[in-house]
Parts: C-alpha cells; sequence; structure tokens
C-alpha cells in the first residue's frame, strides 16, 4: 500500500517538475533561436529524469521487498510454531499476508494469525525504507534534469529518443510475449510426448484420455478424432454458411446497393463480429440446437441429440460471415473501376461482370478472407463447449454430437487435475498443433493479401 502511494506521488513529482522546467526554460528564452529546444521539451526532459529511474527502483524494491519480509518474518519468535513442510508453510504464509492487508479476513489457520502482527509491522518498515530510496531517486533525477536546462542543451533529441526507446520497448514486449507463448507450449508438449508417442498423438482414432493409464498409454490418446471434428465443424460447416453469405453480402453492398442501403446495412452486418462468442453459445445451445434435433427427428432419426456439430456448425458460420464479407467488400472495391467499365462497354451484363470479371480479379482477396476466417473458426471455442457436445468420433453425420481441439483444451485445463499428468499436458500438445495449423492459414492468408496488394498498388 506504502509503495502504491509512493508511484502515484512519483507520478505527481513528474508533474510538478514538467512545470518547474517549463517555467525556468521560459525565463531563459529571449527571442527565436536562442534556445535549441522549446520549453516544453526541457520539461518532458527533467519530468523523464524524474520519473524513470524512480520507477526502476520502485519496480526493483517492490521485487526485492517480499523475500526481506519474509526472512524478518521467519526469524521471528512467532514463526516458530510455523510446520517444516514448505507447502502447509507456504500456504499459512499466504493467509497471513491476507489478514495484514484485511485484519477482518477469516482464518483458516491459527498459525497465519498470530504471524499477522511480525508480517505487517515487516511490511511496513520496509515500505517506508523503500518509499524513502524512491524518493532519494526521485530528486537526485530531478536535480540532474534541473542542471541541464541551457539555451544549447538539446532537450527535444533527448525526449525524441527516449520516446523512441519507449517504442522500441512496446514492440520488443509484442514479440517476447510470443516467444514466451511458443516456448511454454514447446516445453509442456515435449513432457507429454516424453510419454506418449507423437505418431500415435497425431494418427490414432481413440481418444480418452481418463483412461490413460499402464503401457497402453499411447492407445487412449489418439487425437485424429478431434482434429476431424475442429476441420468438420470449424472448415466445412461454418464455412458452407459463411463463405456464400459473405461473398454474396460484398457483392450486393459494392455492386447493386446504393450509398443509403450501404451506409446502413454493412455497419450493421459487422456489428456480428462484436458479439461475444458466449451469447453465440447461448443461441446455439437454446434456439439453434433443439430446431437441428426436431429436423432429425423429422427426417427418421431416432433419438437425436441436442449436441451436434451441425448446430455449432451454423452459428460459428454465421459469426465469421464479418470476416469474409469485409475482406470480399475491400477486394472487389479495389478492383479499377476501368476493368469493370470496360466489359460494360463490350456488352457485358452486370452479372457477366461481377461473374467474369470482378471475382478472378477479387480471388487473392477474397481467398485472404476466407483463410482468415477458417483460422478464427477452428479457434473457436464457447461455440463448440454449448452445442457440440463432448464425444469425440470420427464421423460425418452432421447431427451427430462432436468434439474439437479447443474443447479439449478446456476440459483437460479445468477441475482438480494434476498438472504434470499426461491428460493435463496433453492441452498443451494439442494447443501446439492448434497454434501451428493457425499460423501456417494466417502465413498463407498474409502472402494471398501481399500478392493482391502488388497487383493494383
Amino acid at each position: 500500500m506504502i509503495l502504491t502511494g509512493v508511484f502515484l506521488a512519483v507520478i505527481g513529482l513528474g508533474l510538478v517538475g514538467w512545470f518547474a522546467a517549463r517555467a525556468r526554460a521560459r525565463l531563459l528564452y529571449t527571442g527565436r533561436g536562442s534556445m535549441h529546444s522549446m520549453p516544453n521539451y526541457h520539461g518532458w526532459h527533467m519530468a523523464l529524469w524524474i520519473i524513470v529511474p524512480a520507477l526502476i527502483a520502485w519496480a526493483a524494491w517492490s521485487a526485492i521487498m517480499p523475500g526481506l519480509v519474509d526472512s524478518v518474518v521467519m526469524a521471528d519468535p512467532a514463526a516458530a510454531s510455523l510446520p517444516p513442510d514448505a507447502m502447509h508453510r507456504d500456504a499459512i504464509m499466504a493467509e497471513a499476508r491476507t489478514l495484514a492487508a484485511n485484519p477482518n479476513a477469516p482464518v483458516f489457520n491459527a498459525e497465519a494469525q498470530t504471524i499477522a502482527e511480525p508480517l505487517r509491522a515487516a511490511q511496513t518498515r520496509y515500505g517506508l525504507i523503500g518509499a524513502l530510496i524512491i524518493a532519494i531517486v526521485a530528486f537526485a533525477g530531478g536535480a540532474f534534469g534541473f542542471t541541464r536546462i541551457r539555451p544549447d542543451f538539446r532537450a527535444r533529441t533527448h525526449v525524441e529518443r527516449a520516446v523512441l526507446g519507449l517504442l522500441l520497448l512496446a514492440s520488443l514486449m509484442a514479440i517476447l510475449t510470443t516467444f514466451g507463448i511458443v516456448a511454454s507450449l514447446l516445453f509442456e508438449a515435449g513432457m507429454f510426448f516424453k510419454d506418449v508417442s507423437p505418431i500415435a498423438f497425431l494418427t490414432g482414432t481413440h481418444w480418452s484420455p481418463g483412461n490413460a493409464i499402464g503401457t497402453d498409454i499411447d492407445d487412449n490418446f489418439g487425437a485424429v478424432p478431434l482434429f476431424w471434428g475442429t476441420i468438420y465443424i470449424g472448415a466445412i460447416i461454418a464455412m458452407i454458411v459463411a463463405i456464400p453469405l459473405g461473398l454474396m453480402s460484398a457483392i450486393f453492398l459494392t455492386q447493386y446497393a446504393s450509398h443509403r442501403v450501404r451506409r446502413w446495412v454493412k455497419p450493421i452486418l459487422e456489428i456480428l463480429a462484436g458479439i461475444p462468442t458466449v451469447v453465440y453459445g447461448y443461441f446455439a445451445a437454446l434456439t439453434v440446437a433443439p430446431i437441428i434435433r426436431d429436423f432429425g427427428a423429422t427426417l427418421g432419426m431416432a433419438n437425436p441429440s441436442t449436441e451436434s456439430a451441425l448446430a455449432a456448425g451454423l452459428v460459428m458460420g454465421v459469426m465469421i460471415i464479418p470476416f469474409v464479407s469485409s475482406m470480399a467488400d475491400d477486394a472487389l472495391a479495389a478492383v479499377p473501376r476501368s476493368m469493370s467499365d470496360g466489359s460494360l462497354a463490350l456488352g457485358a451484363t452486370r452479372s457477366e461482370t461481377i461473374k467474369k470479371v470482378l471475382l478472378p480479379a477479387a480471388l487473392p482477396g477474397i481467398v485472404a478472407g476466407v483463410m482468415l476466417a477458417i483460422s478464427r473458426a477452428i479457434g473457436e471455442t464457447m461455440i463448440v463447449v454449448m452445442a457440440a457436445g463432448a464425444a469425440a468420433r470420427l464421423s460425418a453425420n452432421p447431427f451427430a454430437s462432436m468434439t474439437t481441439v479447443t474443447y479439449q483444451i478446456v476440459q483437460m485445463l479445468t477441475g482438480d487435475q494434476e498438472f504434470n499428468s499426461p491428460k493435463t499436458l496433453s492441452a498443451f500438445a494439442l494447443g501446439l498443433v492448434l497454434f501451428i495449423v493457425t499460423l501456417v492459414l494466417n502465413i498463407i492468408a498474409l502472402r494471398v493479401v501481399k500478392k493482391f496488394r502488388e497487383a493494383y498498388d
């Protein structure tokens, strides 16, 4: 709590430094050309010298302080009653930290109540020490920044370099996050493949992680039914819905609709992309799935299930219509007007011009939109969880319940399960496969888009 207040105080001190440095620079300004940088740049330069070193000190002390507090608490006589077991002791310490922050919190271990007060005192003491260190660093940085306010000082250059460094750091954070995700997937998937053969995992047709015990463990981790369910729901049924409707919507909006109609219909169509997937899941489970079940009964099916690949695929197809429609719309709009005018001038009808001129010319952009839509569909989770079911089966029957890779990832990582068991680690292997497939689809889509842009730039 003390360090949080210090953080806010540092930001306020930086604001005060900005005003003070700007006022000082204005006093030095005697006319055009008398100073290298404007007063505002001097203000930002001093604010950076106050805030950045203080924040670095704040982050460093926040990382060091818990260890110092724990060492003091463990040396206190009140900690003598703590159990020697590390896991039990850590649980008591966590409860004591909660009590130190909120004395009215419920207590499950009497030992936590005993060490809560020494813990609170140690946190207060080290918090004040950290606040003093951070304040000293902030004032030292501000003093140094204030001494740099001179007419010939290149404050603008230093500020722009600082901003460039901040932008570079933001870019590196995104890249490092991606590498972290890939590294975690590879590590955990490697742990899984120590127990399960990759060949059996990628080619097996029986998925039953709950029965994976003993020497026949490979026989229960065949992921082909999961891959088939993912492709069947996300890349076949959903695309049968999304591609025709999305493409026809784009053709109507670009070739037939008036400006007034397009101004209203296009935003309404794109609203579909902003609806939360859990809402689509409820719609699929409560509205579409019963209709599909009744339709299956009408066709003579015995005991049709409410959960079906068709219900999930139809709703998923509706969800990704804006992806196909927007990309196709942009691709059709990018085709030079002279091509359609030339076709019409030669006597072709509007429909013939669309079919034989515009669609072939816009095909790379349309294909890119379809590929992006597929990558979005195969990564969908909530609709599958609520409408498709959990049965891992190889079947082409759209009325049967199926499961997908994303559903199984959720299933494996939820509940009270041992984390280092093959059953739980299989989620990371499935995630790695899904990551690779999605990455390949996105690379193909980007390559197609690049080719499309080169054709008409």
